[in-house]
């Protein structure tokens, strides 16, 4: 199982690095060869620049588009596309986890297609289509029409993140590589930090062309990504050996640098039925990923539900939170193979429901379109941050046990969601005593009724969800 899709909504995990390129099949002529040692670490630092300036900022903004794109559905729900679709919280849910479903089955392939269709094409086309996706959800009228565009949302965006992951690994060194795609990846914090305002500002469209006001957050945020597709024919590079941006000695640079790193595919290589089978036993372990997907997809469904009719979200965070440290523990403990993959079950239900229920709780608790679409940005924004702590984690030098992964989680689990949600809870529900005690009706002494009105979550006869 991915550690990204079972710890936050937006996190990803990179596929295999690039394969290792004998020296006599590149050319390795030097062209600085007559150079000193200084003027070669000159060059050497322009060229690293020179990379830096044409792929991160373009690649970065791709991320944060998609970001956007996946998370918009939260700032659409607020906005009243739950009572306009005529949808339950379950069939809400069943949305949001279908994503991630369609997302992960799909990872495993999408490296092949950029590698045999070049980045240049096959990223704009993704996103292409992923931006008719998005338009489309504008456009729905039902549940069924809605789970479908969210599925075909996460085939599409699947390819993007495990894509550039890959895109970028043939540019730069193992030294360099981490430090960008940290970057790649802070596009996420800051789509979290002002999706919200942005969904706030478009929902303002509500009832031009009879659109409701979510419906245009989709149809804007759809157009945007497609404009920004096409550019991206002419934006995103190729791999090094035919980038044009690059000059005929820069090339021979990058590509000698990876290959004295013991890295390659920075030269064009065909396709062959003989890598797709190399990956037989990581596109098992994708598939077996799904079932445990099932089982948290099924019970996030169910805590919607169960959360909506008792409003006790934090109690539910808590009940979920003991699956998760229950799986985990097991995925630390056990020896055998099958009690680690029931691990893997009890893992994802542990956490799934919690990122729906979290986000729920947070919105039920924060009174103002603005303030509530501000806090929803932060929180998404800052789980996503979570993202870099699992790619680092997570090594390839610590399989099959990945110990200090599971660790790590587990760590998260009992201190932040447990620990966090008991705390929550109980201050919660100390604040609402005072509040049904009049212990705060002084908040409101000589205030008109609309200025008590705009306190919004701060009026005294306004009580928390627990």
């Amino acid at each position: 199982m991915e550690k990204h899709d079972i710890e936050v909504s937006g996190s990803d995990q990179l596929e295999e690095p690039c394969q290792v390129v004998q020296p006599d099949k590149i050319d390795l002529d030097d062209p600085d060869a007559h150079l000193s040692e200084a003027e070669r670490e000159k060059i050497d630092k322009q060229l690293l620049w020179k990379l830096d300036l044409k792929l991160i900022p373009w690649l970065s903004l791709l991320y944060l588009v998609s970001f956007l794109d996946r998370t918009n559905v939260g700032n659409a729900k607020l906005e009243g596309l739950l009572k306009d679709l005529h949808l339950t919280d379950g069939q809400y849910a069943a949305a949001l986890t279908i994503f991630f479903v369609s997302y992960s089955v799909f990872e495993p392939v999408t490296n092949v297609l950029l590698k045999r269709l070049r980045p240049s094409i096959f990223i704009p086309v993704i996103m292409l289509i992923w931006g008719i996706c998005m338009t489309t959800m504008g456009l729905t009228t039902n549940f069924s029409g809605f789970m479908a565009a969210r599925w075909f949302l996460g085939l599409t965006e699947a390819g993007l993140f495990p894509g550039v992951g890959y895109f970028l690994s043939c540019w730069y060194k193992r030294s360099e590589f981490g430090v960008r795609m940290a970057i790649f990846f802070s596009a996420a914090a800051v789509a979290g930090s002002f999706g919200g305002l942005l969904a706030a500002a478009i929902a303002k469209m509500n009832g031009v062309g009879g659109k409701a006001g979510w419906a245009w957050i989709f149809i804007l945020e759809g157009l945007v990504t497609i404009v920004i597709a096409v550019a991206s024919f002419w934006m995103v590079q190729d791999f090094p050996d035919s980038a044009t941006f690059l000059s005929e000695d820069d090339r021979k640079r990058v590509i000698r640098r990876l290959s004295q790193d013991k890295q390659s595919s920075a030269e064009h290589e065909e396709f062959k039925m003989s890598y797709f089978w190399a990956r037989y036993k990581s596109t098992k372990a994708q598939l077996l990923s799904v079932p445990p997907y099932a089982v948290g997809c099924v019970l996030t469904i169910g805590i919607g539900v169960l959360a909506d009719r008792t409003k006790k979200r934090g109690l539910c965070n808590i009940g979920v939170s003991l699956l998760g440290i229950a799986g985990f523990s097991m995925l630390i403990g056990a020896k055998s193979p099958e009690v680690r993959y029931a691990g893997t079950f009890l893992g994802a239900m542990g956490i799934y429901p919690c990122i729906a229920n979290t986000i729920s709780w947070a919105s039920n608790n924060t009174e103002g379109v603005y303030k509530r679409g501000v806090t929803l940005g932060i929180i998404i924004g800052w789980g996503n941050l979570n993202g870099v702590v699992s790619s680092n984690i997570y090594r390839g030098r610590d399989a099959p046990n990945f110990f200090p992964g599971h660790g790590t989680v587990l760590g998260y689990l009992i201190v932040f969601l447990l620990g966090g949600s008991i705390l929550q809870h109980v201050l919660l529900r100390i604040e609402n005593g005072k509040r049904v005690r009049g212990e705060r009706n002084s908040w409101v002494e000589g205030l008109d009724a609309k200025s008590i009105e705009m306190l919004g979550d701060k009026r005294p006869d306004f009580l928390y969800t627990l």
